[in-house]
Formats: C-alpha cells, structure tokens, sequence
C-alpha cells in the first residue's frame, strides 16, 4: 500500500499481484489477493504495458475488472509509450479500449513522467470525497521490516534474472536496532531445489555477496541509516505449495 497525501486529496494506492492462471498455491493466493482488492476499492486503475500488445492474461483480467466495475469506476493507464511510436500507440489505445469499452484511457510514461499529472488528476476526479485515512506524513502500512524483505528479494531477482524465477521467499530472522550504529538485520533467502541454491551462492558466494551489497544500499536509502546485513541460503522444496510456509514467507 502507497499512500499519497496532497493538500486537495489523499490517494491509496494497492499495488495488487497480476492476475494469471495459476500453477500452484501461491499463484492462488495472489490471484485472490487481486480479485479482493477489485471488489473494496473506490476505483480501479487498470495499468498495461503499451509496447506490447494485449495478451491472455490481460484480457483475463480485463474480463474480471469489467465485472468489478458495476458499481467502481475504472481507467485505463498506457505505460511505457517511451518506447512505442505514435501510430503504435494508437494501435495499442484501440486494442487496449476494445478489452474495456467506454473506459477513459490515459496514456503515461513512468519513467519520463509523461501524462502522470494527468493521471493522477483522473484518479483524484474519480475518488469519493471523505477524511484522510492515515497521518500526512505516513507513506505506507509496512514496517520497515517488511520492507527490507522486500528489497532484499528485489535485489536477488534483479541479479538472477530468469535463473532462479520467482522461486525465492525471504525471511527476516533477526531485525535489531542499535542506535547511532544503525541496524543489524538477518534474512534467510529460501529456494526450492538444491542446484537454485547454488545459483544464489554463487561461486565462493560471489552471487549472495552481490545481492546482500544491493539490498543493503537499497534498505539504506529507505531507512536514512547505515545497516549490517547477514545473508545465508536454504532449500525448502515445493514452498509455493506448502499453505504453512506461504503464511510464514514473504
């Protein structure tokens, strides 16, 4: 959850799991994730990757958001059309509409900041009117443990690449602060078969040491203060499956 606190509004954002056919219990489980956050939000922002065309999974979410929609409001967000020229776009606008009918489209760029104030402002427009929901200064419902975890998963898919796909759970086994000298954080980076851990390892531990050093610049920058981190790996076959182990992973 992202919050964004404006003098005119205050925007919560719920970044949801991509809705796929699933191939195991995690995929169930952020399926559903997913399908919950369309039915309790005041609106749903549909966002798609304009340099691509639609594809199964999109149309499969576009069929279960055009039957959230009956009673929230819906946009359309094009990513990326950095990368598209314009006769693409207006391809992509056409192909995209086709899958929401009379849904506004707006097209943006996040990394070149196009049409992002034209967005927000659509979101705003489309919201209900109430009270701020959390403090101003408060920017998400994480603890900043939870965060790390995240960061560190981050760090070890950015490095992996397609090696080891999205079969890594992170758990934080220690968080301790210790004032003036930051904090000390332990985490157990769990994968599912024997030859993934070497993977993560690396030879002589060059890969885990690549990975703890991006994690740790990454935690850093988020929590303004230096941190010790103490990374190690461990086989925890078929956990993506195990309903026990997914309430324990993040």
């Amino acid at each position: 959850m992202g919050i964004l606190t404006l003098d005119e509004a205050q925007v919560i954002f719920i970044d949801t799991p991509g809705v796929h056919k699933p191939r195991h219990k995690l995929g169930e489980k952020m399926n559903q994730e997913a399908i919950e956050a369309l039915q309790e939000g005041d609106l749903i922002l549909f966002l798609v990757d304009s340099s691509q065309p639609p594809d199964e999974e999109d149309r499969l979410l576009a069929g279960l958001t055009v039957e959230a929609r009956r009673h929230i409001p819906l946009l359309l967000a094009l990513n990326k059309i950095d990368l598209v020229d314009p006769a693409t776009l207006l391809q992509r606008k056409v192909s995209f509409s086709d899958l929401l009918p009379n849904v506004q489209p707006v097209a943006i760029s996040a990394t070149r900041g196009d049409g992002m104030e034209s967005l927000l402002q659509a979101i705003i427009n489309q919201l209900p009117e109430g009270v701020p929901f959390f403090p101003e200064g408060q920017v998400t419902d994480l603890f900043e443990r939870d965060i790390a975890a995240d960061l560190i998963r981050e760090a070890a898919l950015d490095l992996l690449r397609d090696e080891v796909p999205h079969g890594i759970a992170i758990r934080i086994d220690e968080f301790i602060e210790r004032d003036e000298q930051g904090a000390y954080i332990e985490a157990t980076l769990f994968v599912e078969r024997e030859s993934h851990k070497g993977i993560v390892i690396g030879q002589g531990g060059s890969m885990l040491k690549q990975i703890g050093s991006l994690a740790r610049q990454q935690i850093e920058a988020m929590s303004g203060r230096k941190v010790f981190l103490r990374l190690q790996v461990k086989v925890r076959k078929n956990w993506r499956n195990d309903e026990k182990v997914l309430r324990s992973f993040r």
